[in-house]
């Protein structure tokens, strides 16, 4: 078996910890950990704070906690500060509500390729299903567990990786799509393209637009499907305040083929 690459599990976070330790637990009890976890905080408070050192103390690994002033939704600035902080070669990107499968981490290093970056799936649980795992810090689910939706993307068959990887989803527009809560690039290659771009304000689509960036110096885009399975925890949808802004900054990276952007990750690296 090859070797794996160095990994640093990257957590998004905001003022949820009841959400954040259930994939904490998630994290900690996979086939392949990661190197180390690094949890890019957009600005929670001390409850979240005193949840982090409680499992950094438990962990068999290094847990970072990057935190920043709450300051509105600035996303993309708190992912280029934990990009900066990570030591790893490769970065498996996740939000703080998702709940991985125990072979999450195995798959993404197992998948990992030179010269491209990975989208992958999410599943999402109902509010009811939600709620009980938080209560109950129920971290193990599956394809075969109530309240949970697209089924199918919960299997796991890694016979099947080589029919999606190369030809699923790549038509039009579907190229730029990607799961921010649930994807894998070469910390290089994030360094290349200066990260996030950090003028986005508010949610979305700061994820596609990076990628987008990430498109234009030549990288490939893969899928995992059938892997790599991740669990989405229900929640209320963000404000969409600055959709519209923020999605034609997206889309000039298109039209201009960018690829770097002024502020960026460079300003913590």
């Amino acid at each position: 078996m090859r070797n794996y690459p160095t990994t640093s599990l990257m957590i998004s976070t905001y003022n949820w910890p009841e959400a954040l330790e259930v994939v904490l637990l998630s994290a900690l009890n996979q086939t392949v950990l990661p190197n180390e976890i690094v949890i890019a905080d957009d600005g929670s408070g001390a409850e979240t704070k005193a949840l982090i050192e409680k499992y950094a103390k438990l962990s068999q690994i290094p847990l970072h906690h990057v935190w920043q002033e709450d300051n509105g939704f600035r996303l993309a600035e708190i992912r280029n500060k934990a990009i900066a902080k990570a030591s790893s070669d490769y970065i498996v990107q996740i939000d703080g509500d998702i709940i991985m499968h125990p072979r999450f981490i195995e798959d993404h290093v197992k998948f990992a390729k030179a010269n491209s970056f990975v989208r992958a799936s999410r599943i999402y649980i109902n509010d009811e299903i939600s709620e009980e795992m938080l209560a109950s810090k129920k971290y193990k689910i599956s394809a075969f567990s109530k309240g949970i939706t697209n089924v199918f993307s919960a299997l796991r068959m890694p016979f099947l990786w080589k029919h999606f990887e190369n030809d699923y989803k790549i038509k039009g527009y579907e190229l730029y799509e990607i799961h921010g809560c649930n994807m894998a690039y070469w910390r290089k290659d994030a360094i290349k393209v200066n990260g996030y771009n950090e003028s986005f304000n508010g949610w979305g689509p700061e994820d596609k637009e990076f990628i987008a960036r990430l498109l234009n110096t030549g990288l490939q885009k893969r899928f995992i499907k059938l892997g790599a399975i991740a669990f989405h925890i229900y929640h209320k949808e963000n404000a969409k305040t600055f959709l519209e802004e923020n999605t034609r900054k997206f889309k000039d990276a298109i039209t201009n083929k960018t690829t770097y952007i002024e502020h960026g990750i460079n300003q913590y690296t």
